[in-house]
C-alpha cells in the first residue's frame, strides 16, 4: 500500500458484539462494566472481554492567544489525578499548569463551553475559534472525547483568582509569552498533554493565523 494513502475502515457495527454492561460506579464520575467481543484483524473473532470503562462526559479545551502581545493565557489548581498518582508523597506536583477546559451543559455546542469556561475560570472574553480537533486521551479506558480550539483574546488586565465556589474551585491565571510557555514545555514544566498539545498546535498554526489576521 503507499504510504500516503490513508487505509479504508477495516470495521463497523456488526464487528462488535455486546454481551453485557452496566453500572459498577456512580460518584462525581460513573464506571461502566462492559462485557463484550469484537472481530479480529484475521476474520474471526475475540473471546468475551471485560473492561471497565470511565464515564466522564465529553470536555473541551480552549488555548486563548493574544496575537498582538505574542501570548497565551493559562490557568493553574489543583489536581487529584497527580496527588494520587504518588499517593501524595509529592503533593506540591499536584498543581498543574493548565488550558482553559470543561464539560458541556445540556444542549451547549463546543464553542459554548468555550467561551462560558473562559470567563469562569479566566474572566476572559474569547473571540474568534480556530479549532485544532477531537480527540480520546486515553482511549484503553476512559470514553471521553475532548474538543480542542485556540481562540484569540486580548490579555491586557487579564490575572487574578476565578473559578465556581460551587464546584471548589481555586484557580490562578497566567499570563505568558508564547516562546516562554513553549520553553516551559521543551524543559518539562508542563506534565499534561492538553495543553503540550495545544501549544504544539498553536506552533505549527501560529504564521497561518496571523496571515489569516494580517498581523505582521
Amino acid at each position: 500500500m503507499p504510504l500516503d494513502i490513508w487505509p479504508a475502515p477495516s470495521f463497523g457495527p456488526d464487528d462488535v458484539e455486546l454481551l453485557e454492561q452496566k453500572r459498577s460506579f456512580s460518584g462525581y464520575f460513573a464506571v461502566d462494566h462492559y462485557r463484550l467481543r469484537h472481530r479480529r484483524h484475521d476474520g474471526g473473532w475475540t473471546q468475551p472481554i471485560q473492561r471497565e470503562v470511565f464515564i466522564s462526559g465529553d470536555a473541551v479545551v480552549v488555548l486563548p492567544y493574544d496575537p498582538v502581545r505574542d501570548a497565551v493565557i493559562l490557568i493553574e489548581q489543583f489536581r487529584t489525578g497527580p496527588y494520587a498518582n504518588t499517593n501524595g508523597a509529592e503533593a506540591q506536583k499536584a498543581w498543574l499548569i493548565e488550558t482553559i477546559a470543561g464539560r458541556f451543559e445540556p444542549g451547549e455546542i463546543p464553542e459554548e463551553v468555550a467561551r462560558r469556561e473562559a470567563l469562569e475560570e479566566a474572566g476572559c472574553q474569547l473571540g474568534r475559534f480556530f479549532p485544532m480537533g477531537a480527540f480520546y486521551q486515553s482511549p484503553g479506558c476512559i470514553a471521553e472525547k475532548i474538543h480542542y480550539f485556540c481562540a484569540l483574546a486580548d490579555t491586557d488586565g487579564i490575572g487574578g483568582i476565578h473559578g465556581c465556589d460551587h464546584e471548589d474551585e481555586d484557580i490562578r491565571v497566567i499570563v505568558m509569552k508564547r516562546e516562554h510557555a513553549l520553553r516551559g514545555l521543551a524543559e518539562g514544566r508542563i506534565s499534561n498533554v492538553t495543553l503540550a498539545f495545544a501549544l504544539q498546535w498553536l506552533e505549527l498554526n501560529r504564521r497561518r493565523i496571523l496571515s489569516e489576521l494580517s498581523v505582521s
